[in-house]
């Protein structure tokens, strides 16, 4: 393990990089709304197209670095993405960030699945595996978790594009650490990319997601948002249809036949839905309601990064001795209560005594659910074949992660608006309530200098900010509930290694 041990650190500095960048931006969501003019739509779409390029992409990632070395893949990803980071710190225009955005999500997508393929083909031995799976998680949870308390300190002394400069130099570090450290594997029996699925893929999830964030403008009834709905579904069928067809699909669909894997991969894709969402909304409640600063905002979002590291190793020693089942359902059950707790919450509700526990509370749920998931993926493939399963791992993660920011967002918009429509703000030029319904910060704004209005404003976000909890919470405890019935308890194995030879291909 200790000869092991700079592979492990370097890895995990590649995953600290870009689950940092999944959420750093959420503390400079305000100081963005403000200076590029930035409604809550397009506040969605800066934290999304990250999130959307990441998810889209990754299988694919994911594959080519299985085929072509997962060392290079590395590199190229973190010199990518620290390239993207530039290009974010400097842009003037609420599209160019997007666009920067999913710049950053495209190299992060081949960034994330190496790492999963380098720990599974560096540690074989299951115990050793899953204590480096422990630490992997913590890194990731950290790294989420983390990102608003980094950007909070950032803010506290420079302007938003901080939150992108200070990317770059530790992604550079780490390729200049990967092509020392890790040494190169490949598993040259990878097929090549499956075109037709990645286009089909893509499309799908870019339709759906357009679809569920312009919903609160356009109305979830109006036409344009159920054909959206309409042929998202279409282009999941074609996904499937063409998937179960090919050759040699992106996404080999049988693996979901086996409860390891699509039990494990739902309970992910749920987790990270949750906590995207939640703190999509956190950063904004703590900022425009509670007036707290950058700094103060990030640092009180710090109970929830210790509590998923402490619960995250604890998890993968649990998972192997007690099974999977049990760690998982009951992170999702911790999960989903913190959410429901969150719902009743009022708008002046102690940080001590409810905020912190409440935090607390969803950081061991997810410590819980994350590292013993992943490992139940890895578990159903071959180390030779790790990046399909870290790619799909990697994909759920993000999928959730996307749609938790686009339902939660677009479910918070629609309830904020309608009660800001009532009472006092109703009276207002319709003009500046429409700017009011669209962006936070500008009601927020309104508020500070119309005596009268905060009131109604404040009822107004948390009516948004416990509706969107509540549908979290529900998730989650429906989603411990099939955990009960579909995960894998004690005795699961690996699979021997016997499809391809997976010894190192040298440096």
């Amino acid at each position: 393990m200790r000869s092991k041990l700079p592979v492990l650190l370097t890895v995990c500095a590649a995953v600290l990089a870009i689950n940092l960048d999944t959420t750093i931006v959420n503390v400079a969501l305000p100081s963005i709304s403000t200076d590029l003019d930035a409604g809550t739509r397009a506040l969605q779409w800066i934290v999304d197209g990250y999130n959307l390029a990441f998810a889209a992409l990754v299988l694919a990632a994911g594959s080519l670095s299985d085929r072509y070395g997962r060392r290079p893949a590395l590199i190229l990803g973190l010199l990518g993405f620290a390239a993207a980071s530039t290009v974010g710190a400097l842009v003037d225009s609420a599209g160019a960030l997007v666009a920067a955005r999913v710049a950053m999500g495209a190299a992060a997508a081949v960034i994330f699945p190496t790492t999963l393929s380098i720990i599974s083909n560096t540690f074989r031995e299951r115990r050793e595996r899953a204590a480096a799976l422990g630490i992997w998680g913590a890194v990731v949870g950290i790294g989420v978790a983390a990102g608003p308390v980094t950007g909070g300190l950032l803010l506290e002394h420079f302007a938003w594009g901080s939150v992108f400069w200070a990317l770059v130099p530790l992604a550079v570090v780490t390729a200049g650490a990967a092509y020392v450290l890790v040494p190169e594997s490949r598993d040259p029996s990878v097929p090549r990319l499956d075109l037709p699925g990645l286009a089909l893929s893509v499309a799908m999830l870019s339709t759906l997601v357009l679809t569920i964030i312009e919903a609160p403008e356009q109305g979830w009834s109006s036409p344009e948002i159920i054909g959206g709905f309409v042929l998202s579904a279409v282009l999941l069928l074609g996904f499937v249809a063409v998937e179960r067809r090919a050759e040699h699909p992106m996404l080999d669909l049988s693996l979901f036949r086996d409860r390891r894997f699509s039990a494990a991969s739902g309970a992910v894709t749920v987790t990270f839905f949750a906590l995207f969402g939640f703190i999509f909304l956190i950063t904004q409640y703590f900022q425009f309601v509670r007036g707290y600063g950058t700094l103060s905002t990030g640092a009180r979002i710090l109970p929830v990064a210790l509590s998923i590291a402490v619960a995250s190793v604890v998890g993968a020693i649990l998972a192997p001795r007690i099974g999977t089942k049990a760690v998982v359902s009951t992170g999702l059950l911790l999960f989903g209560s913190a959410f429901l707790w969150v719902s009743t919450v009022s708008v002046d509700a102690s940080y001590a005594t409810v905020i912190v526990p409440q935090m607390v509370l969803m950081g061991l749920g997810m410590g819980f659910i994350s590292t013993p998931a992943t490992e139940s993926i890895l578990l159903v493939l071959p180390p030779s074949r790790a990046g399909v399963g870290s790619a799909v791992n990697d994909a759920t993660r993000e999928l959730g992660g996307t749609l938790g920011v686009a339902v939660v967002g677009s479910v918070f918009s629609s309830v904020y608006a309608a009660r800001l429509g009532d009472g006092t703000w109703a009276q207002l030029p319709g003009d500046v309530l429409a700017s009011a319904q669209d962006s936070v910060g500008a009601a927020a704004a309104i508020a500070a200098g119309q005596p009268g209005l905060g009131d109604g404003f404040q009822d107004a976000f948390m009516s948004g900010l416990h509706t969107g909890s509540l549908v979290i919470g529900l998730l989650c405890l429906a989603g411990a509930v099939v955990g009960l019935f579909a995960l894998p308890g004690r005795g699961t194995h690996a699979p021997e290694d016997t499809l391809v030879d997976a010894v190192p291909v040298p440096a």
